[in-house]
Order: structure tokens, then C-alpha cells, then sequence
């Protein structure tokens, strides 16, 4: 046990033991390495929970007013990087007094309970409690440096990979539905071991390597869409995988706040980014 642990136990133990003082009633029974509650102490729990939600709530209400300019939006760290960051700009401009705070994660967020507005995520879209409007589908196909092209080994058809380093990511971190080299090959009519190559834990960095000249990335549609528009990237073949129907990029928030100006505003804008995809 950790000395953090053990001083946060004492002083849990301190706080219980002043509300039994102020209150006149023992709360909870003491074994050896846990609390139960006492039957006055389960009388007064439902009460209890109602007036801690009721607090939480009369909370986030001040923070709300305290930083009505304050926008949170939570999103994606690859995302953010190769999309949104580059776009972000043009809503600072149209919008001056909201003051945009990027949270930049993977994991799941709770927008109920924590302070953030706005999420940014792939997934189903089928998410209870929240408004949800799609960004955009993708699709996944390789990518590649224009250099490679012209190299000693050219891309003309699928099959030329083989003379290729392949670029990997963490497919372990990778939402199932995304499709993999060995999903991809298989597409394109390819029977060939793909397996071999450096691994990246995230897109950004594999999209990198692939810049720099150094293999053939598996890439999607919307993260590397600039870096082909600009020409960093070339994508040698026309085949794709498309990834399922039901799996996109959407801009979630709250049914309740959905409204709030400043989250409407950045809906609207990111909706509308969307559309123009550049």
C-alpha cells in the first residue's frame, strides 16, 4: 500500500468521523478493513445522493457563468493534429470572443459529468443522451511519398508492395473496424506476408514516416487529406476500403446544451468545415 493510499484512507476516516460528532449518530460500523453503513445510514443515503447531484449540478452551473467564453472540446489526438488544428484558426477568426480549450485524448469522456462542451470521435454514432450530427465516413487506402514513385522500385499495381517497407500502427489501439494491411491486401488481390515493417502507435507518426520517404502508409481518408492536397502524400491506387457504414466522425454534445451559443456556433462551423473539406 502506498503512503498516498494510506493517508488518503485517514483522512476519509477523519471526515466520517466529524459528520457522526456533528450529527449526533454513527454512520457506518467499522470491520477490520472496510465501513458498512448502519441502518440510519442507509435511511439517509437516497437523501444524501439527491443533495450531492443537486450540488454537482449548482456547480457546474458556476462554472458555466464564471467561463461562458471558455469552449471544451474534447477530441481525438490524431484528429486534432491532422484535421482539426489546421482548421481552427478560421473559427478563432469568426468567433474572436469564444476562447477555443482542446483536449486531446482517446479515452472515453463523460460530458454529463465533466467539463467539457464539445467531443470530436469515430464511432458509431449511436450515443444515448447526446446530440450528434456526422462529420464525414472515410475510407482507408495506402499513401506514400512522391519520391517513392519515382524510385528504383515503382507503385503501378498492388502487387509492387512487395518491394516496400510497409508502415504500421498499433492495431491494438485501433477501433476494431479499421481495416488493417492484411484487410486491404486481400482487396486488392494481394497474397503476400505484409507483416514486417516499423509500428507506430498512432496515425500522425505513420503518416510522418510515409512523408519522409520512408515506406508506404495505410492511411484514412480524413486525416491524410491535406497532406495530399498539398502534395506530401500521393495515393498510388485507386483501391480503398471503406470502413463500415455505421462507423463515421461525429461532433457530439449534450441534448441540454446543444443550444448554448457558443456550442451551436462551433457545431455549425465544424459541420460546415466538413462539407467544404478543405
Amino acid at each position: 500500500m502506498s503512503f498516498d493510499s494510506v493517508d488518503q484512507r485517514a483522512a476519509v476516516g477523519h471526515q466520517v468521523k466529524a459528520l457522526e460528532e456533528y450529527l449526533e449518530v454513527q454512520l457506518f460500523r467499522r470491520l477490520n478493513r472496510a465501513l458498512l453503513l448502519t441502518d440510519a445510514g442507509q435511511l439517509c443515503l437516497p437523501a444524501l445522493r439527491q443533495g450531492f447531484e443537486k450540488l454537482r449540478e449548482a456547480t457546474e452551473l458556476l462554472r458555466t457563468h464564471s467561463t461562458p467564453n471558455l469552449l471544451t472540446v474534447t477530441v481525438e489526438p490524431d484528429f486534432a493534429a491532422k484535421w482539426l488544428v489546421r482548421r481552427l484558426e478560421r473559427f478563432n477568426s469568426r468567433h474572436p470572443q469564444i476562447d477555443v480549450h482542446l483536449d486531446a485524448t482517446s479515452r472515453t469522456v463523460d460530458l454529463a459529468r465533466e467539463n467539457v462542451d464539445v467531443g470530436l470521435r469515430y464511432g458509431p454514432g449511436d450515443y444515448r443522451g447526446l446530440r450528434v450530427d456526422k462529420l464525414f465516413n472515410h475510407e482507408v487506402f495506402p499513401v506514400c511519398s512522391p519520391r517513392v514513385l519515382e524510385g528504383p522500385h515503382s507503385l503501378r499495381v498492388p502487387d509492387d508492395l512487395r518491394a516496400h517497407t510497409m508502415l504500421h500502427e498499433d492495431w491494438d489501439t485501433m477501433d476494431e473496424t479499421w481495416p488493417t494491411w492484411s484487410m486491404w491486401l486481400k482487396a486488392a488481390g494481394c497474397d503476400f506476408d505484409a507483416s514486417r515493417g516499423p509500428v507506430f502507435s498512432n496515425s500522425s507518426m505513420a503518416l510522418q514516416a510515409a512523408i519522409e520517404g520512408h515506406g508506404v502508409a495505410l492511411a484514412g481518408s480524413v486525416l491524410a487529406a491535406d497532406d495530399l492536397a498539398a502534395g506530401r502524400l500521393v495515393k498510388p491506387f485507386d483501391v480503398s476500403l471503406a470502413a463500415p457504414v455505421e462507423f463515421a466522425y461525429y461532433v457530439v454534445s449534450l441534448e441540454a446544451d446543444a443550444n448554448q451559443p457558443k456550442i451551436a456556433a462551433f457545431r455549425e462551423w465544424v459541420l460546415a468545415e466538413a462539407r467544404s473539406r478543405k
